[in-house]
């Protein structure tokens, strides 16, 4: 009698175990930012999409792709939506995650920018100067790139590594004299202080963003990834055609005005596809670009990063 109790627990244990496993929560890494995503949190698209699975979202913010992609390292997140540099930087440390996705090049969302007042006119002229950038973000390549086409070293300025926040503070009160930013912050910039923008992406970097999983999770669960992809495609075609009443919904959960937002979003390009062979290519230029330049410790393979990749 107490080995069929036993065995009936056991059985009981076992069964919860199988039916717990099949609800999942996906744990979303964004930033603010990441205008999309914070349209989908607003709304509850993705929640509703994911219904019918089991499952439910769970949404947890960080300040940049950096801090986002320790989270997905660490475990905190499943996925997460980061710009280019922010991938090339884990792997370099390790990190076990997965590309998953992309939405296209965005180059113009990005630039270097100078206060309004400021005698400096050209990238050119920033030898010797203090810029500020988020180190590791996808900033991080556009100033290593737009020196180059100008004649200059990434060692020729003085980088000052600063999250957005503290990097407005210092631009505004004059202790850096150019900012690498991207939007809605170089937005809120231009609109709010005037700042000048002195050179963007175009005609110099792609400025993807990239979507990133946690190895297992992305292989566990296809169905969540797939319902991901389509609450994503079809918010970002409602919102490219409707960019007006987009900003208006997103404005609130920036802290931004509805004009700032708006003008970000003109910059962005939204439609999430699979990594092409030529998006993995440019990935990896950017590593080596980094590696060149002592900024991550050992070189590495993009490609061994892949969803593909076993």
């Amino acid at each position: 009698m107490k080995r069929l109790l036993v065995t009936a627990v056991a059985a009981l244990a076992a069964a919860t175990l199988s039916t717990t496993a099949l609800a999942e929560t996906l744990r979303i890494g964004y930033q603010k930012s990441a205008s999309l995503f914070v349209l989908q949190k607003s709304q509850g698209t993705l929640e509703k999409k994911l219904a019918p699975l089991g499952a439910t979202v769970k949404w947890v913010e960080f300040p940049a792709g950096p801090q986002l992609l320790e989270g997905l390292n660490v475990g905190a997140i499943d996925v997460g939506y980061v710009g280019e540099a922010p991938p090339i930087f884990a792997q370099a440390a390790g990190a076990r995650f997965v590309y998953i996705g992309n939405d296209p090049a965005a180059p113009a969302a990005e630039a270097i920018v100078v206060p309004k007042g400021s005698a400096i006119r050209s990238v050119a002229e920033l030898k010797g100067k203090k810029v500020a950038l988020n180190k590791g973000s996808n900033v991080h390549y556009l100033l290593v790139k737009a020196l180059e086409k100008n004649g200059l070293k990434y060692g020729d300025i003085q980088p000052v590594f600063l999250p957005p926040a503290d990097a407005r503070a210092a631009f505004e009160r004059g202790s850096v004299d150019a900012w690498v930013i991207w939007d809605p912050f170089l937005a809120a910039a231009e609109k709010q202080i005037g700042a000048r923008v002195l050179a963007d992406g175009r005609d110099t970097v792609n400025n993807f963003a990239f979507y990133l999983a946690e190895r297992g999770f992305a292989e566990k669960n296809p169905q969540i990834i797939k319902a991901l992809f389509e609450d994503t495609l079809v918010q970002g075609r409602w919102l490219q055609d409707n960019r007006g009443q987009a900003a208006a919904i997103i404005a609130p959960q920036q802290g931004l005005t509805a004009d700032v937002v708006e003008l970000a979003l003109s910059r962005y390009r939204y439609g999430v596809t699979p990594l092409t062979a030529q998006v993995a290519a440019e990935q990896q230029k950017l590593a080596d670009v980094f590696y060149e330049l002592k900024l991550i410790p050992k070189p590495i393979k993009v490609k061994e990063a892949l969803a593909s990749q076993k």
